[in-house]
């Protein structure tokens, strides 16, 4: 089987040809396309095993010690071989390591992640931080598997704040989707591509995206995608 690129921007066009492409480092390819601008797709299969993804950094809310992520080969990732984890699992509530993409800024998007909640005493928590400003601002949708629910929440100032929850069922030891679409001030939550909220917030409209977890939960991660939106 071929392998996925670690990084890809590609543009599906229905009606308009794509306008032009721009080459950037560490073999990106990114496409731009007149409908609907670029879009970008982690894999991660590429990147090397125990060392941090390449093109992201490292954030933490709250409080405990602050996160690890790496790289980690595993069996049955949705795109073989690589995930991407967080792995200092400290008991501490209020803790939310992130992983947030270098060097971007959107604000209208469709991002996408898949999450696998492996284990946690306190949480099993995927999440994915969105319009990101900085490690005390952004907006984050999360899934819990020892909740069994789906919530959006604003963070401000480092302070967490619920938006909009819905209770559903969330396996661990099984891979699950998450996605937003953000246009202007609407949100729109995905859990495994059901909708399962619809929110009105715009208090960020422009930011970053990335991973999240929380306290000691140790949960995979594979196939991040975002594409912007005109």
């Amino acid at each position: 089987m071929m392998k996925k690129t670690p990084i890809a921007v590609i543009v599906c066009l229905l009606v308009l040809p794509v306008s032009n492409y721009v080459h950037a480092q560490q073999g990106q390819k990114v496409t731009v396309s007149e409908i609907l601008g670029e879009r970008k797709e982690y894999y991660f299969d590429d990147n090397k095993p125990n060392e941090p993804p390449p093109g992201f950094q490292s954030a933490f809310t709250g409080k405990g010690e602050p996160g690890l992520w790496v790289v980690k080969k595993i069996e049955n990732a949705p795109s073989a071989d690589n995930v991407v984890v967080q792995t200092k699992l400290d008991i501490t509530d209020y803790r939310f390591p992130l992983l947030i993409l270098d060097g971007v800024s959107y604000k209208d998007i469709m991002v996408s992640v898949r999450f696998l909640a492996v284990s946690g005493k306190t949480d099993q928590a995927g999440g994915l931080a969105f319009r990101y400003k900085d490690n005390n601002n952004y907006y984050v949708l999360r899934a819990n598997a020892l909740e069994n629910n789906v919530r959006l929440y604003i963070v401000i100032n480092g302070n967490r704040k619920q938006i909009a929850g819905k209770n559903t069922k969330v396996t661990p030891g099984e891979w699950h989707l998450l996605k937003v679409i953000c246009k202007a001030n609407k949100i729109q939550c995905f859990f495994d591509n059901a909708l399962v909220i619809e929110a009105t917030d715009g208090v960020f409209n422009s930011g970053s995206v990335g991973l999240w977890t929380k306290a000691d939960s140790y949960t995979f991660f594979d196939d991040l995608v975002m594409q912007e939106l005109k």
